[in-house]
């Protein structure tokens, strides 16, 4: 029987292959919650996945798609314990994110706290496990100063953040329209381009943390950044041409955790830029364009948050 609604696409292509359909509930096996989502991230995996960039994932036409959810607990599945109908949650699934309803492992879900809004928690779901996990694999500590390739976007604005909380000077690069925006932050601000080593050299970083490709790794080296200090989120083939290390770090709820408790603070923010899931196309544009600041989140059930 048909009745929730979710994106899908029928073959890889640009954003408008993705659509809007009905589609069966799903059903909470053991160990299981269902939630009724209601806000879900767009990141650039999704984007990959809608082209045929992830060779690797086993893929079946028609293909939902979608990593990040914020929502309510609607339907517990046998033998699942610690989460009761009615529980404001989020986090990670797999390939089923963009829809009214998603099943997850109970042991995977961090409930939301009550300050946080539903899209913003969506919009900190991934950005909060890479970012986090990235620092940890660099050991960015106390003292260090840290150049951020690509800080204005998701991951970078929650690497920024943290970074600044453990004590370590940041250097952001971005636009020259995301300047103040990364001043806010609490982070120094460069300029993409060829005038980017010559404005990060004085500052003396000693880690980077690329999210934005291209030069970013090659500039690392050349500021002197020892190559077992400068990480890729993004650039698995210049990692390997330079010497330096992909930290790609996996899903973790614990991690997570920590930082939805500071985002509940206040002591980590993240800008969203929200859609409806009938505009689902309009969306995944955004992100692939590669533009703007904080995160695109697609609104679920419009008007609530």
């Amino acid at each position: 029987m048909y009745g929730m609604r979710a994106a899908l696409f029928d073959h890889f292509g640009p954003p408008d292959v993705l659509r809007i359909a009905e589609v069966p509930d799903p059903e909470p096996q053991a160990g299981e919650v269902r939630v009724r989502v209601r806000a879900a991230g767009v990141q650039p995996f999704d984007v990959g996945v809608r082209r045929g960039d992830m060779t690797w994932l086993d893929l079946s036409f028609p293909q939902t798609i979608g990593q990040e959810y914020s929502g309510v607990v609607d339907r517990l599945g046998p033998d699942t314990e610690g989460l009761a109908v009615g529980d404001p949650v989020l986090g990670s699934t797999m390939l089923n994110g963009y829809a009214e309803l998603v099943c997850v492992p109970a042991k995977n879900v961090v409930r939301k706290p009550d300050r946080l809004d539903f899209p913003t928690a969506a919009a900190l779901v991934a950005a909060s496990q890479t970012a986090s996990g990235a620092l940890l694999e660099l050991g960015v500590t106390e003292g260090d100063v840290l150049l951020v390739h690509a800080a204005a976007g998701s991951v970078g604005t929650v690497a920024v953040q943290l970074a600044r909380l453990a004590g370590a000077t940041v250097i952001g690069t971005a636009s020259p329209a995301n300047h103040a925006y990364l001043r806010q932050l609490g982070a120094v601000p460069v300029a993409y381009g060829e005038s980017l080593i010559d404005a990060v050299r004085p500052h003396q970083p000693t880690v980077a943390l690329d999210a934005a490709g291209g030069a970013a790794i090659a500039q690392s080296v050349a500021l002197g950044i020892p190559r077992q200090r400068i990480g890729t989120i993004v650039d698995d083939k210049a990692a390997a041409e330079h010497g330096t290390l992909v930290v790609r770090a996996g899903r973790n709820p614990q991690r997570l955790a920590e930082v939805i408790a500071l985002a509940a603070k206040g002591a980590v923010t993240m800008p969203v830029r929200a859609y409806p899931l009938s505009d689902v196309v309009a969306a995944h544009a955004a992100v692939e364009s590669r533009h703007g600041r904080g995160k695109v989140v697609l609104i679920v059930e419009p008007g609530k948050s």
